[in-house]
């Protein structure tokens, strides 16, 4: 059977005056919560969103993965009814990346947001969390690559949050677990930092969670530091072999509550569970149903992507018309505007007829015309035509009696009806 244990660090960085970062460290389950919102409304959503899936936890003796997606959803309505009872914060809204052990081998993530979990198995790690961002979103759209995205300027963009609605969509995603893995939820402020291999480097390094998390932000604060970083690392272990009880760990939510609020939260967990009372069915109920509003995010997302197709369409319509080339049409060759055999929608057009055939050239180089030769300026591509001709006219010269002369036509005069 398997247990969890595990170790925590959260810091303000080098930028920020204040820490919009909540973890939350509650055996079985553990959560990050990055706030967003003018003034000191990240704070208050982060804090409000940890809070309340504490809260949630705290009446369940056996969590499921519903039981998870439950408390996200509590965190959810929790931040959103104190946006609409206090007009200052609307608008404000928070990630949460949370873990909880749902049966004897596995784990179950939820995820809302940007703030990201990864599992190391076996010393590989990987991400399993999706960010719920305009960037990430474009990268796996296969329109930005991860390259680009590191440091496009629309990274901040959110595209799902807690508190933003009433409600919100919740990912979930179960894990088998196995003594030996380790989990990592942080806030974005790590990962923009410190890379991946990085990550994955000190996590095997170092053997004890609450060492390594306080490595890892401290990685994060010499690369720069700009943003909060909060980190939780948490391992499995085998619960009858590991020397440290797993299930004892004392739930704390960080940054540190005051002294009688923490003290409050610990002596909340020890309250009798009301399993199967009308209080506990009556708390279970969904939250009642609210058209789904139009937001500024929303609207902001929108135009972000009616300007990104509109700048694509731009620079295709701008290389489509960009260039020249020679080609044939019939029999005659001509210059045209655009590249050959067109770009989407933009066909290639004539620049200039010519009286010249393929008659007046090497045969040679009508396969060529036939696939279009691209020149730099309209200028060139008749230059490139004349050539074409006076190379076939040399050489008809060079086969006839000496005393024989030759009159060379203007190859690209303009062609006459």
């Amino acid at each position: 059977m398997i247990a969890l244990r595990a170790g925590s660090a959260t810091d303000v960085g080098q930028v920020r005056s204040n820490n919009q970062d909540r973890l939350l460290e509650a055996n079985p389950v553990f959560a990050v919560a990055d706030g967003m919102g003018g003034a000191a409304a990240g704070e208050v959503a982060s804090a409000t969103a940890i809070e309340a899936l504490q809260a949630w936890f705290a009446a369940i003796d056996a969590p499921t993965p519903d039981d998870l997606i439950r408390g996200a959803e509590k965190a959810n309505r929790a931040v959103w009814d104190r946006a609409e009872a206090n007009s200052e914060m609307r608008g404000m809204g928070t990630t949460l990346v949370a873990l909880a052990l749902v049966e004897a081998e596995k784990v179950a993530i939820a995820n809302v947001g940007d703030s990201r979990l990864y599992a190391m198995h076996q010393g590989e790690l990987r991400q399993v969390t999706e960010d719920h961002n305009l960037v990430a979103e474009l990268v796996a759209e296969g329109r930005l690559s991860a390259e680009e995205a590191e440091f496009h300027p629309r990274r901040n963009i959110m595209t799902r949050a807690l508190g933003v609605d009433p409600v919100v969509p919740v990912d979930l995603f179960l894990e088998d677990a196995e003594a030996g893995d380790r989990y990592l939820l942080c806030s974005d402020g790590l990962p923009r930092e410190v890379k991946d291999d990085q990550i994955a480097s000190i996590l095997r390094r170092m053997s004890n969670p609450e060492e390594a998390a306080k490595e890892l932000v401290d990685e994060a604060n010499r690369k720069g530091g700009n943003d909060n970083i909060t980190v939780v690392v948490v391992d499995v272990v085998d619960a009858e072999k590991d020397t440290v009880d797993a299930t004892s760990v004392v739930p704390a939510v960080a940054p540190a509550l005051e002294t009688e609020e923490r003290d409050e939260s610990r002596a909340s967990l020890r309250r009798p569970k009301l399993r199967g009372s009308k209080q506990e069915s009556d708390d279970r109920e969904p939250a009642p149903p609210k058209a789904r509003l139009i937001t500024l995010r929303v609207v902001a997302f929108v135009l972000v992507l009616l300007l990104l197709v509109a700048g694509g369409a731009v620079g295709v319509a701008w290389y489509a018309r960009s260039g020249y080339f020679v080609g044939l049409r019939g029999q005659e060759i001509t210059v045209f505007k655009g590249r050959p055999g067109g770009v989407l929608w933009w066909k290639p057009t004539v620049a200039q007829a010519t009286i010249t055939s393929t008659a007046d050239i090497e045969s040679r180089h009508v396969a060529d015309l036939q696939a279009g030769v691209e020149e730099p300026s309209l200028g060139a591509a008749n230059q490139f035509v004349t050539s074409l001709v006076i190379e076939k006219q040399q050489a008809e010269t060079a086969a006839l009696p000496p005393t024989t002369a030759t009159t060379l036509p203007n190859p690209i005069a303009p062609a006459t009806t």
